[in-house]
């Protein structure tokens, strides 16, 4: 089980995938409602899954199609989640305007976070101390988890364009988040151990239509941005001033909703309202696997082949 590709969506199905063959290797079913984002520990373990208005996570390595362990407490569709570096911890957003911070091994709130808007998604910083989310009133906070507080608040638009997503490269050295009218903002961290100096940089329109999702590869390279135009755009932001399209990754025929690097950035996985989970080549900006199983729209990817 070197590869771990992971799909799941609107037909509350969690689906296996060799990445290879494109054969779906096992299905779980997921009765409590859609999928909204799905997660891989770091050790290949366990699998959360994020509905409306729980997560579930489930054990990987036995084939027992139950969740383990059920972490509830949001009130509404959650919206995003995310393991710490050695999975003690989880995060995840919610629609219910709350960002809360899980003990993974004894499921129980360690702290919960009011923003007073829907949340759209919570990723942990690099220095896994603090948190980075985004809003559906167009703010992006960061939360000091040793202070127990939110220690930054910006606006980069209208209050009332919402951030669709966000991401942090890997070496803490830049932020981007997407809004809903295809536009992206670029923050430089320089001290990448810190979020709370954040000097912006640029902002660029990725797509004209909504943005879903945005995601800085595993080397801080390149950025994938997923749309409602039925495209996913790949972008070199190794050079944070001058961002440059790189590829546009066509064949979609529905809104794109989520996607995956692999861990040398070579390859970049996507999810699609078409049903369909695709794996592409970024050097021919090819379809090298398509994978066919879901009967309805595909809304999140999972994929760990480290």
């Amino acid at each position: 089980m070197s590869v771990l590709l992971v799909s799941a969506g609107y037909d509350h199905t969690i689906r296996f995938w060799e990445a290879l063959t494109g054969v779906c290797s096992r299905t779980i079913q997921h009765p409590d409602s859609q999928v909204n984002r799905i997660e891989i520990t770091n050790d290949k373990k366990y699998l959360a899954a994020a509905g409306n208005p729980n997560v579930r996570l489930y054990d990987i390595t036995s084939t027992n199609p139950n969740p383990v362990t059920s972490f509830e407490g949001h009130k509404g569709n959650i919206t995003s989640i995310q393991f710490q570096q050695d999975n003690k911890w989880m995060v995840s957003s919610s629609e219910d305007g709350t960002i809360k911070v899980w003990d993974v091994r004894a499921p129980s709130v360690q702290r919960n976070y009011k923003t007073g808007s829907p949340v759209n998604e919570v990723v942990i910083h690099p220095n896994q101390g603090e948190l980075l989310s985004c809003d559906q009133d167009g703010k992006l906070k960061i939360w000091d988890l040793s202070g127990n507080k939110c220690s930054t608040t910006i606006v980069p638009e209208d209050v009332d364009t919402p951030l669709q997503s966000l991401s942090v490269a890997s070496d803490g050295s830049m932020l981007i988040a997407g809004n809903n009218k295809g536009s992206c903002y670029v923050w430089e961290l320089p001290n990448h151990t810190d979020a709370t100096t954040l000097n912006p940089v640029t902002k660029f329109r990725s797509h004209t239509k909504y943005i879903t999702k945005v995601l800085i590869s595993q080397d801080s390279r390149h950025l994938a941005t997923c749309s409602a135009d039925h495209t996913a755009r790949i972008w070199d932001v190794a050079d944070k001033q001058n961002i440059q399209l790189e590829s546009t990754l066509d064949g979609h025929q529905r809104w794109v909703w989520d996607c995956a690097f692999s861990a040398d950035s070579a390859y970049l996985v996507t999810s699609c309202s078409d049903h369909y989970v695709r794996l592409w080549d970024l050097s021919t900006k090819e379809v090298v696997r398509q994978y066919n199983g879901h009967n309805k729209g595909v809304i999140c990817v999972a994929l760990n082949d480290v």
